[in-house]
């Protein structure tokens, strides 16, 4: 929500939820970095609308397995995702569950109104970026899941995580992209529109398409995966690494247009990567593979209903 203040800043409000069961697994997730994703997520949707977080605050529901020092720990990680982000903890609440953790985190941040940018802006023939690497948190989710089974059917096998250390933090502490936004500040570049890679990309490209009423194409050799992830992608699960970039989620990284004026602007930044570019809405919603075929984009990311 954009709620103005005056005539210049605006304030945007964002509220997130997660699920003990739905959202996380506490059978690996620690609660130290479950805290500190928690509010990374919420920073994320304010980040995604060009804004700068400023405040959180965190409601939590708690069974009564969930002892002082483990709320401890869970607030241990949200305060280091404060330190990091310089964000103030201002409130909440606190209450009882009959059925797990959950956690409700609202944050609120700032910006000045022409600075604001939402998913209804772009234009045709704006460029498609995208931040960062793409795939490694569902590449990370699905090892842990898999040392899940095994431990669950061998409880003295110790787990296989191997050379998967990057996949695995990719999930289990994401980071939000304030340093984008800073950054496109400095080089006076203001996204036509933009938002956060949270259930997938093929999802966050649609949602961009649908509201702002045009069409897209993007490259298959443009996307942005690391190379020992889609090596762990292809030989440990058997997934497609274009399968874990376009649908996969939780990458948290920002998917922006930009006018083609502002494209020498961005075009050496070693952290965004050109992927495609938007096109009239009679287009529809391309992928280009290597092999040059021309296939639709199918958002198969995940489904809140």
């Amino acid at each position: 929500a954009v709620i103005g203040l005056d005539a210049d800043k605006q304030l945007l409000v964002s509220t997130d939820m997660l699920v003990e069961g739905i959202h996380f697994d506490l059978a690996y997730m620690p609660l130290k970095h479950l805290g500190y994703k928690a509010v990374v997520v919420n920073l994320s949707d304010i980040v995604a609308m060009n804004a700068v977080p400023q405040q959180i605050t965190v409601s939590l529901a708690l069974s009564n397995r969930f002892s002082l020092e483990a709320v401890d720990e869970l607030y241990e990680g949200i305060n280091l995702a404060c330190k990091k982000y310089n964000i103030d903890l201002i409130g909440g609440d606190t209450t009882s569950s009959r059925g797990g953790l959950v956690i409700s985190i609202t944050a609120i941040g700032q910006a000045k109104k022409e600075d604001i940018v939402y998913r209804n802006t772009a234009k045709e023939n704006d460029i498609l970026c995208v931040t960062g690497d793409l795939g490694a948190a569902f590449v990370g989710l699905q090892i842990l899941e898999r040392e899940k089974e095994v431990f669950l059917t061998a409880p003295t096998v110790q787990p296989e995580l191997g050379d998967h250390q990057y996949a695995i933090g990719r999930q289990l502490k994401p980071e939000c992209r304030t340093d984008i936004i800073e950054e496109l500040a400095k080089l006076k570049v203001i996204p036509t529109s933009m938002i956060d890679i949270s259930d997938g990309l093929a999802s966050e490209i649609m949602h961009i398409c649908t509201q702002s009423n045009l069409g897209a194409i993007i490259f298959e050799e443009h996307l942005p995966i690391v190379d020992n992830v889609q090596n762990a992608a292809v030989t440990k699960m058997s997934f497609s690494p274009l399968t874990c970039i376009l649908n996969g989620g939780e990458d948290y990284e920002l998917l922006f247009t930009i006018s083609q004026a502002d494209y020498k602007k961005i075009e050496k930044h070693p952290d965004i990567n050109v992927i495609g570019y938007m096109k009239d809405i009679s287009f529809g919603r391309k992928l280009q593979m290597k092999s040059e075929q021309i296939v639709d984009i199918k958002a198969q990311g995940w489904q809140h209903f």
